[in-house]
């Protein structure tokens, strides 16, 4: 039986995932093609079914909210396919070359590297808020690295020199090496601190 290759180019046979809380969410099953039309958009929880190269590149059409409000609205976050899809089998290119390595596994241990485990919730008491630390659920983990990646990449590369699968390509290897240049590590080193103190 022939082997379906992501892309057309790179297997995911052998990938291992070693956080076993987001085992479940991670799905590592292959495609050629990793578009699925939203065909599953309005089944809950489907999209961790999702083939997580896709749930990457569904990202990069929305990156997601910053201060209460998107972060961007123009450039690349124009909602088709064809543009984000070419943005991430570039920067799995660019991240081959730099680490010689497949690149969905290094981009799956950086995400697994980049989930943040604890974040702060606000709560009132007698009309004083107060932090609190609470665990991060596993598919939550996941959608925050994720929207992570693509504003960090975005950050580096809107209205810059630098193109978007080359920043992405980066925060991707920045994740992999747990350096602190890639927003979503710094981001996550940040919420565990803040949870820690709020303990």
């Amino acid at each position: 039986m022939t082997e379906v290759l992501v892309f057309d180019k790179w297997s995911t046979a052998g990938i291992g995932i070693a956080d076993e809380g987001l085992v479940r969410y991670i799905c590592l099953e292959p495609r050629i093609v990793p578009k699925t039309g939203a065909r599953y958009a309005g089944k809950r929880f489907h999209k961790s079914k999702i083939f997580i190269v896709e749930r990457l590149i569904n990202k990069l059409f929305v990156p997601g909210h910053k201060s209460k409000k998107h972060l961007r609205s123009s450039g690349h976050c124009t909602g088709k396919t064809a543009n984000a899809y070419g943005i991430v089998e570039d920067a799995l290119k660019i991240v081959e070359q730099k680490t010689k390595e497949n690149p969905v596994k290094v981009f799956v241990q950086a995400l697994v590297n980049a989930a943040p485990r604890e974040e702060i919730v606000t709560i009132e008491y007698g009309g004083a808020r107060y932090p609190k630390a609470v665990e991060c659920a596993p598919q939550r983990r996941i959608d925050v690295a994720l929207r992570f990646f693509v504003q960090g990449s975005y950050d580096k590369s809107f209205n810059k020199k630098k193109d978007v699968h080359q920043a992405l390509a980066d925060e991707i290897i920045a994740a992999y090496k747990l350096d602190p240049k890639s927003l979503a590590i710094s981001k996550k080193n940040e919420t565990e601190r803040q949870a820690d103190a709020a303990r």
